[in-house]
């Protein structure tokens, strides 16, 4: 197989997307349509190794939110999923300075997740406006940090984990998706998302592994990755 690269601390960051309770939580206004494929791939499992793994041995970890706020539902252009999160108030807040009803709602971190996201180190982003990170601070926040190499997961994994994997791609970082510390919805009209994810990851990501394969790397200093076939 042929080699991706080294994972070292100092220049490879962990990123979450998503990591919310609509699309993570079995109350979450998603589950419904992602909580078979959350269940099979043991996402939420998987993201909390890695979140382990990374917490003890010092890489950093970034996360990139989604938000609605009270001025979106004012949106008048929206592709299909927009519409049904606009009108399912999906990943809602109540203003960007308001965390009134915040805690514990379909915006919030997943509870288990908590511990590492609120340890005061993890690299919150502001929100992506749509799927990618073109609408947030989040290529900057690598930058600053002098991240060039990204292990990537969260939700969703047809939209806007490949949406950030694109955008990632052409910022010219090296990316390694995690296949199974991401999930995606079965649609009975649109199809099944993981399906179509893993697809594209595969012409695109510079490594598509498992959460054994990178948290085994994670644990070798300058462990090297290998692309999976």
């Amino acid at each position: 197989m042929p080699q991706y690269s080294t994972v070292s601390s100092k220049d490879t960051g962990i990123v979450f997307i998503d990591p919310q309770n609509d699309v993570l939580s079995e109350k979450g206004l998603a589950w419904q349509l992602v909580g078979a494929s959350v269940r099979e791939n043991k996402t939420i499992e998987n993201m909390e190794r890695i979140f382990r793994a990374a917490k003890e041995g010092g890489f950093e970890v970034f996360i990139s939110p989604h938000y609605f706020y009270p001025t979106d539902y004012g949106w008048k252009i929206n592709d299909p999923l927009e519409k049904d999160e606009l009108a399912e108030k999906m990943f809602a807040r109540r203003g960007v300075l308001n965390l009134e009803g915040f805690a514990g709602s379909g915006a919030d971190w997943l509870e288990r997740f908590k511990p590492y996201i609120e340890d005061g180190e993890t690299i919150i982003a502001s929100p992506h406006r749509i799927w990618g990170p073109q609408t947030n601070d989040l290529v900057l926040q690598l930058r600053k940090r002098g991240i060039s190499k990204i292990i990537l997961g969260g939700m969703l994994a047809n939209i806007c984990v490949e949406s950030h994997l694109r955008e990632f791609l052409e910022q010219g970082f090296e990316v390694v998706v995690v296949r199974d510390a991401t999930a995606a919805p079965r649609h009975p009209e649109w199809g099944d998302g993981y399906t179509a994810a893993i697809i594209n990851y595969k012409f695109l990501a510079h490594a598509v592994l498992t959460t054994d394969e990178v948290v085994a790397a994670m644990k070798k200093p300058a462990a090297v990755l290998q692309k999976s076939t």
